[in-house]
């Protein structure tokens, strides 16, 4: 009980912190703290244009926190999802050029398909960097991301540029039938549905499967793991790479239901604002789904504080950078926050039971010899 109600009180006492320390921000420049928290509650949550503006934004902060979320599973830190998103919206805009793409629906799964086939292997890779030659992940996913930075640049900027656009290089625009509508009346895509039906998936995976409990206890104990015989490598490839397609996926939808054709807006930090999302969700999948509407709700009320306090649209940027940094500083209390000694240390992390372990290694296919990064046997 102690350990749930931990895990739910450091990332609200870290976002309390968080705006505690955005409100001395604020007030050095002269702004009322107690108005800027109620703006910036108002302008997320306050009528339904604020709704629908905060759930626009946080349907690919659902998805880009899965892209950290699933390989943390796994015992990786993976910070690409920025890169994977616009390599995914770069095939998105791209298969067009390809391929005949037919119209309608089965032409946007293709275009979302390839969005994610590309997320998967982007990520895919820093993942077998790390299994196969021992390169630090978090290192190479973010160093990838710079690559597809400058590939997307390269492509948009060049062999892809649509010569209609003059002073902001893009991509030809989707066909009007591939692009992603709005849910019933409301300004809201149908990508928030992808977003949180993915995210429930993903918990459902690693709640309710052997896979998913498999890998699971690879991100717990990898020695115990590979002891007990799981396939270390195959389960944290397949998270990076169900980690990364989400976070393509994301980059799809961006371009099939928001900007329309692959070009510089597409390059709006998503993909680090949802390391952020998936730190506070604990990298829990269906935890994500509240905090992604929490911090889509921040970026959307930066207009109504530019608007009513005259603050710049970027505010709330600063909100997001405390927040990161206290969440990542609360992990010195984690499995301390009930002590009132400071003797006793921090728990060991849990071991899952004898007989939960049985059953994924009866259930997940092994490897005929595990081995370890540098390719010697267990």
């Amino acid at each position: 009980m102690q350990d749930a109600v931990e895990a739910m009180a450091l990332p609200l006492l870290s976002l309390a912190g968080a705006l505690l320390l955005f409100g001395a921000f604020v007030a050095l420049d002269g702004h009322s703290a107690p108005e800027v928290w109620r703006l910036l509650f108002v302008g997320a949550f306050g009528d339904s244009f604020a709704l629908q503006n905060t759930l626009q934004r946080a349907a690919p902060l659902m998805l880009t926190a899965l892209a950290v979320a699933l390989p943390a599973q796994a015992g990786l830190t993976i910070i690409g999802g920025e890169g994977a998103l616009v390599v995914g919206g770069l095939a998105c805009a791209a298969l067009p050029y390809l391929m005949p793409v037919p119209p309608g629906w089965a032409g946007t799964l293709m275009v979302l398909l390839a969005s994610a086939l590309c997320g998967g292997a982007w990520i895919g890779l820093a993942g077998a960097l790390r299994q196969y030659r021992g390169v630090n992940e978090t290192i190479s996913s973010l160093l990838l991301g710079y690559l597809a930075l400058e590939l997307f640049k390269h492509f948009v900027e060049g062999p892809m540029r649509d010569p209609a656009s003059l002073n902001k290089p893009s991509t030809l625009p989707l066909d009007a039938t591939l692009r992603i509508g709005s849910i019933g009346g409301y300004d809201v895509h149908w990508g928030l549905a992808w977003g949180v039906g993915l995210c429930i998936l993903a918990g459902f995976w690693l709640l309710a499967t052997t896979h998913g409990l498999a890998t699971r206890v690879v991100g717990g104990n990898p020695r115990t793991a590979r002891l007990v015989g799981l396939p270390v490598n195959r389960l944290v490839m397949s998270a990076c790479l169900l980690g990364g397609a989400a976070a393509g996926l994301a980059g799809g939808i961006e371009v099939a239901a928001v900007h329309t054709a692959a070009n510089a807006s597409l390059i709006a930090g998503l993909g680090y604002a949802g390391i952020l999302v998936s730190f506070v969700a604990r990298h829990q999948p269906l935890a994500i789904i509240p905090v992604a509407i929490l911090f889509g709700g921040f970026g959307a009320a930066g207009s109504l504080l530019q608007r009513r306090l005259g603050m710049p649209d970027a505010s709330v940027q600063v909100l997001l950078g405390f927040a990161f940094v206290i969440i990542l500083a609360s992990e010195a209390l984690r499995g301390r926050l009930f002590l009132l000694k400071g003797k006793s240390s921090a728990p060991a992390p849990a071991v899952p039971a004898a007989g939960a372990v049985a059953t994924a290694v009866a259930t997940v296919p092994a490897a005929a010899t595990p081995t370890n990064a540098q390719g010697q046997s267990a």
